[in-house]
């Protein structure tokens, strides 16, 4: 799942990361390239939510915007820095940096 969004944003290998701690917090895709930060959690529900784990981790890595792919038809804000992806609309709607 995670090419796609590797070739969107036209990363580089070594700029893509999983990242965890023991606490649990997680983001399954990590993506650095100078100081932007962006995160990527995959979900297989079609209503994502914002979870603890997913704010505990932008604040530690110090995102600046975070995605929350997931099965449900439409892409739509979680928070001001988070969004839900449509992963039928990934192509369309995940912004190129």
């Amino acid at each position: 799942m995670t090419a796609p969004i590797v070739q969107r944003l036209g990363a580089l290998p070594q700029e893509c990361y999983f990242w965890s701690v023991h606490s649990g917090a997680e983001i399954d895709l990590l993506w650095i390239r100078g100081r932007r930060r962006w995160g990527f959690e995959f979900k297989r529900t079609s209503s994502p939510a914002l979870g603890r784990s997913l704010m505990n981790s932008m604040e530690e890595l110090k995102l600046q915007r975070a995605f929350v792919v997931h099965a449900g038809e439409a892409t739509f804000p979680l928070h001001k820095q988070v969004t839900a992806l449509a992963v039928k609309r990934l192509l369309n709607d995940l912004p190129v940096p």
